[in-house]
């Protein structure tokens, strides 16, 4: 069986070949001058016209078949069957064209027909549509509310807290659940399988949810909740401190990072580490005294008329039928007891003991009682319960709240005219020092996951962010956790057989460089650094065989992520590529002939990954936009041809809830931000274009969506709307949005996951500023313009950058027709150029421009020579 075809040029090229995945090919040149001869093709550069037969082997598909067109420059490839007289496969920015044989067009009479259309692609609609809001992505995206962990910081001892159902796992009633981080904690009493304590505020489950929760400020880790059972309200308050020691910076223990690691899922130790943990784990678990969750309920009655407030008392593992037998109930102390030295509860109502485990209290119109229980982490003894009944609860939450408000102090301040998000940046900086562990008052840190353990990517942002808000120590700390399990190889590998961490250690090591600029911690580091560039640079050598000439040679090949894939994936090689690029740079000063010696490595490498990568492009199918113009596409790995969920080579590549996360959340793409491929690149662009049709939703990745780093690309290219829409529609249905708790997926898998939170904060950061090389500060880069509405006010006090710590301050006055903005340096290491965009929410250019040039496109103002500080003054004819 044949099938024939027909290649347009605009400007045919030089010469060429084509090939097929199966079949015989012929080709002749059938309009513009030139040759043919079999499969292969000259042209003297005019337009030109090549018509393909393809005849089918035997039995052979021929809708299968992929066929390239090779030519020196823009190589391309496509399905044959995707070729079509009704929507041909037409490539503009390689000004070429695909149709059927009997298709007699030109190229540019296909061009004049597919723009006649008038489409769009689907990120060229983002950039028509007014800017993105959160309150238009709450309305169209889901709504996934969470259990909220709650704990000191550093202490592997914290506790699940949810509401009517909220978290899972058929939590029918209102709850808490010990944890030892990953792990529900597990009890003797009840066959060494997790406890989970369950109580009842007010009637029960009914068809009405009542249920509305907040952080304390919006930010800190205390948990308030509010149940409405009709006329009667519970006002709910819920923390973590001690058992009896005062909660302060100066008590605060913390675990062993090596005891926390292994509470970490897949975590990965060796036999020294194994046997270190062993001999540490008895005295981590056994201290003298608890942590303890605080809960306060206040029932009060907004009826005119007398009314019933209801209360079940804590029951260890109560479901359904509340008949668990494995406790006992002391109404003369409210203590919940296994037997009379393992209390696990204490209860209290109006103050005193609770007398009995269901309480109906009849209470006067406006009245309100009081229910509380203090819940150990583990079961203690009955005297020290007793001391236990004795702590105020009032004093305890003043603690914990100057506890929690004191690190944020400690912390850059981001006032924002958005307070969801300004919360959230507060918030999230406590989560991820909730979940990162180790002893105080110094030492390492593990800087954990959600359930899971450290890994060298996922990791990444959760220090990242901290640098940012100027906790350089708590990174450093963070950063030491990767150098003191490194192998004696040199290899860094903390999770589930993740091959990608040790590059991606190194890279946040160097981001650590340059916020810092610390050359004695560079030295003191050195030897582990050298050691993880040669497993690095010895892993490369392995691979530099004639035989991967074209088709990964020098690339590196391992698991980057749960999928068993150990291909040579262009994001495992990028993050090779940005860690030794780092290196290079931290050893500049200190080490010149080292740097020189692993920046020649480096670069070596990233030419190795350019080249597999346009080798990967000319190889793999071109894909239909939705304006009618097709585009290049690249495999995640150089072993196959295209993207995996285009089924292409068949195979099964469902994974974690969808069929495109190899290619969207393990990419190509991640090569932009891995420094290999310029942002304002044709392969940066084709892979947007793609990405976003075949692997989004309203701009955002499927499955585990902050894996994808198309919204960092879409602001590096000063595309502001994408990445807006990306932005509020990633945290509107990925976040909790009443306590900002992140999962990992949209199906309420793996809760308080720091890395999606870690990646969120960092696109926050990069919104608020972001470095452009040595010398450049952007600030306010993605903004929405709403936020210089008339009378708003953006702060940025502090933050930490590449150049040190800078403040800004922006005001809108556009009732008089002005903004202004002020920027200050801390630091010697000053930027040569400020850039700071301030877009009007209308979008009006400015009549005056007082402090800078101004960039009409960047909507920017632009400081060249950058002198320490700045004020700037834009006006607008008054409306």
């Amino acid at each position: 069986m044949n099938t024939k075809i027909a290649v347009e040029w605009r400007k045919g090229p030089i010469r060429g070949s084509v090939s097929t995945t199966a079949g015989i090919i012929s080709a002749a040149i059938m309009r513009g001058s030139g040759k043919s001869e079999g499969a292969c093709f000259s042209t003297d550069g005019s337009q030109a016209r090549l018509e393909v037969t393809v005849q089918a082997e035997d039995g052979k598909d021929l809708r299968s078949i992929l066929v390239k067109i090779d030519t020196p420059e823009r190589p391309f490839s496509f399905f044959l069957r995707d070729v079509s007289k009704a929507y041909p496969i037409y490539i503009p920015a390689y000004g070429v064209a695909v149709t059927q044989a009997h298709d007699n067009r030109t190229y540019e009479q296909i061009e004049l027909d597919v723009k006649a259309m008038n489409l769009v692609t689907e990120l060229q609609r983002i950039e028509n549509e007014p800017e993105e809001t959160f309150a238009n992505a709450a309305a169209h995206t889901r709504k996934l509310a969470s259990q909220t962990w709650l704990g000191l910081s550093r202490d592997i001892r914290i506790f699940g807290v949810g509401f009517r159902g909220v978290g899972g796992e058929e939590r029918l009633w209102d709850w808490v659940q010990p944890r030892f981080h990953g792990f529900e904690a597990k009890l003797p009493e009840n066959e060494d399988k997790p406890v989970c304590y369950r109580y009842m505020l007010g009637r029960g489950v009914g068809c009405v949810e009542g249920v509305s929760r907040r952080l304390e400020d919006g930010s800190l880790p205390i948990l308030h909740a509010s149940i409405q059972d009709n006329d009667v309200v519970y006002d709910t308050v819920s923390f973590v401190s001690y058992e009896s020691s005062p909660l302060n910076a100066d008590t605060l223990r913390g675990t062993h990072y090596l005891a926390a690691d292994g509470f970490g899922h897949f975590h990965m130790l060796t036999e020294e580490q194994t046997a270190l943990r062993e001999r540490i784990l008895p005295q981590e678990m056994n201290r003298e005294e608890e942590t303890v969750l605080y809960f306060r309920a206040v029932a009060t009655n907004k009826a005119r008329v007398p009314r019933y407030a209801w209360f079940k008392n804590v029951v260890p593992n109560a479901f359904v039928l509340n008949d668990d037998k494995q406790y006992e109930f002391d109404g003369d102390n409210g203590f919940v007891s296994y037997s009379e030295d393992r209390v696990c509860c204490v209860s209290k109502l109006g103050g005193r003991p609770l007398g009995t485990e269901e309480t109906a209290v009849l209470l006067p119109p406006g009245e309100s009682v009081t229910f509380e229980f203090y819940l150990p982490h583990r079961p203690i003894s009955k005297e020290r319960a007793e001391g236990l009944s004795r702590q105020s609860f009032e004093d305890r939450w003043a603690e914990c709240r100057a506890f929690w408000q004191e690190k944020l102090s400690r912390a850059a301040s981001i006032k924002l005219p958005e307070p969801r998000i300004e919360e959230m940046i507060k918030a999230g900086l406590l989560h991820l020092d909730l979940v990162s562990y180790g002893l105080e008052p110094g030492g390492t840190i593990v800087p954990t996951i959600g359930v899971y353990t450290a890994i060298g990517s996922e990791s990444s942002p959760i220090i990242q962010f901290m640098e940012s808000m100027g906790w350089n120590g708590v990174a450093e700390r963070a950063l030491q956790f990767f150098l003191d399990k490194q192998h004696e190889d040199g290899l860094m590998q903390n999770y589930g057989g993740y091959m990608l961490e040790t590059g991606a250690a190194l890279w946040s090591l160097g981001e650590h460089y340059r916020y810092t600029r610390d050359e004695d911690w560079i030295l003191n580091v050195k030897d582990h650094l050298l050691k993880a560039f040669d497993y690095l640079a010895k892993w490369r050598d392995r691979n530099k065989t004639e035989e991967l000439r074209g088709k990964g040679y020098g690339m590196l090949e391992g698991k980057t992520a749960d999928p068993e894939d150990p291909f040579r994936s262009f994001m495992l090689n990028g993050y090779a590529y940005m860690g030794m690029s780092r290196l290079a740079e931290m050893l500049r000063n200190v080490d010149p002939d080292s740097s020189a010696r692993v920046e020649a490595e480096a670069q070596a490498l990233k030419e190795d990954i350019r080249q597999a990568l346009f080798a990967a492009m000319g190889s793999s199918p071109v894909v239909p936009l939705a304006d009618g113009s097709w585009v290049p596409t690249v495999p995640p790995w150089v072993e196959h041809r295209g993207p995996l969920s285009v089924n292409g080579e068949g195979g099964k590549w469902l994974t974690h809830g969808s069929v495109a996360a190899r290619d969207s959340l393990l990419g190509p793409l991640y090569l932009v931000f891995q420094e290999v491929v310029r942002p304002d690149e044709a392969a940066a662009e084709f892979m947007l274009n793609y990405h976003h049709e075949l692997m989004c939703t309203r701009n955002v990745a499927l499955s585990q969506p902050y894996y994808s780093i198309h919204p960092w690309v879409h602001l590096k290219r000063g595309e502001v709307k994408p990445f807006l829409k990306a932005y509020y529609n990633g945290f509107a249905g990925l976040a909790d949005r009443e306590t900002y708790t992140f999962w990992e997926h949209f199906w309420h898998a793996s809760p308080h996951k720091t890395h999606e939170e870690g990646w969120f904060l960092m696109q926050t950061r990069w919104m608020l500023y972001m470095e452009d090389g040595e010398e450049r500060l952007n600030l306010l880069p993605g903004i929405p313009s709403q936020w210089l509405e008339d009378g708003n006010v953006i702060e940025l006090d502090g933050i930490a950058t590449y150049f040190g710590a800078v403040s800004l301050r922006v005001e809108s006055n556009l009732e008089q027709g002005a903004i202004t903005a002020k920027v200050v340096c801390h630091s010697d290491r000053k930027p040569n150029t400020v850039s700071i965009r301030l877009p009007h929410p209308e979008g009006a250019t400015p009549t005056t421009i007082i402090g800078g040039s101004y960039s009409a496109s960047r909507q920017a103002v632009v400081i060249d020579q950058f002198d320490w500080k700045s004020e700037i003054t834009l006006k607008f004819d008054r409306r």
